[in-house]
């Protein structure tokens, strides 16, 4: 018993970092630490308990049986750390400090960059930590102060916003368009080179709402990355579908069929409710509000795609 009531809480989290990156590596990247110093944390933790974590395999490491029965307990720990952390947080009445925001790749790459540059110019004491991911971070455990979703957050605890709707609308570069002839008609379009999706189905469904049946075989390129679709459409490849916003600065690409009736995605603000008045969280809330909303479309018409 004294052996645990000693465990240094570092070595807790190394272990947890090591099981859910399976690999020394892997941890290493995710914590910001060397791969030695893991090594050496996770031999002094065994040596401190007794018994044997992980076990050596060809693609890294996996859990012994004394190491899976201690996962319920040190991801409580986790989650409990992480809850104070937020508690914590929400007293800070500080306007500086570091705020981490979780965005899709998307948002993050053609949306954000301009309204974070004035926001380090407004507010140069707050640092921000931009995480661009198409996952779902767990704002209850402080993976993010402040997360911009295409869609509406579910969760307890969290205070949200809705800005708008992202318009979407089909579009093609003038030199595919050059070749192949604008499409008059959504019968016309199907004859055409369409980019479309892997294994997202969102748009899909959405089509099927409107009376519009898709399939994948539908599409001649799949692909879930928006960057990708981008710059596929800007090279030509057919005709795919991208944010109207994006799509009326780029000049090499222009609107196909722009009256056809597009489902759009919604884009929320959201934020653990403890940390939603801390000055820092509030300022960055409030820029990024203001940033984002002017693209954005307030029609309560315009059909939506759902989260997946």
């Amino acid at each position: 018993m004294d052996r645990i009531d000693r465990l240094d809480w570092t070595l807790i989290q190394t272990f947890l970092a090591v099981a859910a990156e399976g690999s020394l590596s892997g941890a290493a990247r995710a914590l910001g630490v060397s791969q030695p110093t893991l090594g050496r944390q996770v031999r002094a933790m065994e040596e401190q308990l007794g018994i044997t974590l992980f076990y050596r395999q060809s693609k890294g490491l996996r859990l012994s049986a004394e190491g899976e029965a201690l996962m319920p307990y040190a991801t409580a720990m986790s989650n409990a750390a992480s809850g104070l952390a937020t508690i914590a947080a929400g007293h800070d009445n500080s306007l500086q400090g570091t705020v981490r925001i979780t965005a899709s790749e998307f948002t993050a790459m053609y949306s954000l960059p301009p309204i974070l540059a004035r926001l380090r110019s407004d507010h140069p004491d707050i640092q921000i930590e931009l995480n661009a991911t198409d996952l779902s971070e767990n704002l209850l455990f402080r993976e993010a102060d402040i997360a911009v979703r295409m869609y509406r957050p579910t969760q307890l605890e969290v205070v949200t916003k809705k800005l708008g709707v992202l318009k979407l609308g089909f579009f093609a570069a003038k030199s595919y368009l050059d070749q192949r002839g604008a499409p008059s008609s959504v019968d016309e379009l199907m004859q055409h080179d369409l980019l479309g999706y892997d294994r997202s189905e969102r748009f899909i469904r959405a089509a099927a709402k409107m009376g519009w049946q898709l399939s994948r075989d539908d599409f001649a390129f799949r692909c879930d990355s928006q960057q990708v679709h981008c710059e596929m459409i800007r090279m030509g490849a057919g005709i795919g579908v991208m944010a109207c916003a994006l799509g009326a600065k780029l000049p090499d690409v222009e609107p196909v069929l722009p009256d056809f009736p597009v489902p759009g995605l919604e884009l929320w603000l959201t934020t653990h409710e403890a940390v939603r008045h801390t000055p820092r969280v509030a300022a960055v809330w409030k820029v990024l509000e203001d940033g984002l909303r002017p693209e954005l479309s307030q029609d309560s018409t315009i059909p939506i795609m759902h989260s997946p």
